[in-house]
């Protein structure tokens, strides 16, 4: 579904991905693991278009390499930013709406689904997305992604900063997205997690894929995991 090949990004002059090549299949979940300034973030950010790319980025069989980042979003590519990027002055309700591709066409998800599988969001509905904890909002901006339809989404962090109870109920949202066929290519600093409900790894170092392979062969990888992962 999505391929990268020889993929390089810059900011200035610094040369940061130095030729990444990974793939996501329909429905899986991928994990990228690193350190901090491993590139992790700048990989999605430059498929996604925000970074410029230099290599081939494929999705659904299409080049998406040369597109600005809503045509890729309307192709069924969906991004969730670290920073959750959501509206604080508009309401929860509003947020979920403004996600949706089009108000005419109904997608796999609706807005009954995102407040079914979060009731806190529902109680919420009207109150502007700016009073909303840290854990609600990461929530809140998962599923005004999945109101767009994506057929793969990028997850940048979302556990990051929550509570551990939290943390579980953004692990079993990603299982439930994956399971109604959408990819997920997820980053993610909690090993556990990320071995958990993963069905392939990659790690990154300096820019480069340091090691592919399923959470098993992760697990029995102590040389790989002291290097590139511990701190």
């Amino acid at each position: 579904m999505l391929e990268v090949e020889n993929l390089h990004a810059y900011y200035g002059k610094s040369h940061i991905l130095q030729g990444i090549s990974f793939h996501v299949d329909e429905g899986e979940i991928v994990s990228l693991l690193g350190r901090n300034g491993a590139g992790r973030s700048t990989t999605i950010k430059t498929i996604m278009g925000e970074v410029r790319p230099v290599g081939r980025v494929e999705f659904k069989g299409e080049r998406i390499d040369s597109l600005k980042p809503h045509q890729i979003a309307r192709r069924g590519l969906g991004y969730v930013p670290e920073d959750r990027a959501i509206f604080p002055g508009l309401t929860v309700r509003e947020n979920l709406l403004l996600g949706m591709k089009s108000a005419r066409v109904s997608g796999r998800w609706t807005l009954d689904e995102m407040f079914g599988m979060f009731p806190l969001l529902r109680e919420r509905a009207d109150a502007p997305g700016g009073v909303l904890s840290g854990g609600e909002q990461q929530m809140l901006t998962i599923c005004r992604t999945l109101m767009g339809d994506p057929d793969l989404i990028m997850v940048d962090e979302p556990t990051e900063g929550l509570a551990p109870k939290l943390v579980e109920l953004v692990s079993e949202l990603l299982e439930k997205i994956a399971a109604r066929g959408i990819a997920i290519l997820l980053i993610e600093q909690k090993l556990t997690i990320a071995l958990n409900i993963s069905r392939r790894l990659y790690v990154m170092g300096q820019g480069q894929i340091v090691f592919e392979g399923t959470p098993q062969d992760l697990r029995m990888n102590q040389a790989v995991r002291k290097e590139w992962l511990e701190v």
